[in-house]
């Protein structure tokens, strides 16, 4: 078995890449965004953390929090979040990819991929890079050609607060972007 590990710091920022068991595009379904936002709030009102960028798309989302000082706790929020989407999700009549043998033994349902991407964002300049990366994705994986048409993003807010022109992101300066350095 490989043996993960993972990075803890307490009142952190941190960089997350979620994707869905076998890449089922359920996540920017409306039921698929309802489990998921009531998921967050339920998680959030026990666990807080500031969650400052996010995207959603069909089979996986980024997003970026920062926890509180002295909470490291991401593995334990992920976990429930995890868990009480997929009891929505299901209740709600969204159906699960298959189920194997070993994730029946580990009790486990076909909602999401067992592991998940997290980066600790170490300054300014890497914060900056990974929000530009949450909010590029959508162009990135062309389900639009520029960032300000993706509905299911954080984008609109950061527009609003100052810190992009609405025009930023757009298909034809893919060449321009830099990305970020986990590409």
């Amino acid at each position: 078995m490989s043996d993960y590990r993972r990075y803890h710091v307490p009142g952190a920022t941190y960089f997350f890449t979620l994707v869905t068991h076998e890449h089922q595009p359920i996540l920017t379904t409306e039921l698929g965004r309802k489990c998921l936002h009531e998921a967050f709030a339920k998680v959030r009102r026990r666990y807080p953390f500031d969650l400052f960028a996010i995207v959603l798309l069909p089979d996986h989302l980024h997003c970026v929090w920062t926890l509180p000082p002295g909470d490291a706790r991401y593995p334990l929020r992920w976990k429930r979040i995890k868990e009480d989407f997929t009891e929505r999700y299901l209740a709600g009549g969204g159906t699960e990819g298959t189920v194997s043998l070993s994730r029946r033994k580990q009790g486990e349902r076909g909602i999401w991929q067992r592991r998940y991407w997290e980066h600790t964002v170490r300054d300014e300049d890497d914060l900056a890079r990974c929000v530009d990366y949450v909010h590029w994705n959508p162009v990135k994986h062309g389900l639009v050609a520029a960032v300000c048409n993706y509905e299911w993003s954080s984008f609109t807010r950061f527009v609003a607060a100052g810190d992009y022109p609405i025009d930023w992101g757009s298909a034809s300066a893919a060449e321009d972007f830099p990305g970020a350095e986990w590409d």
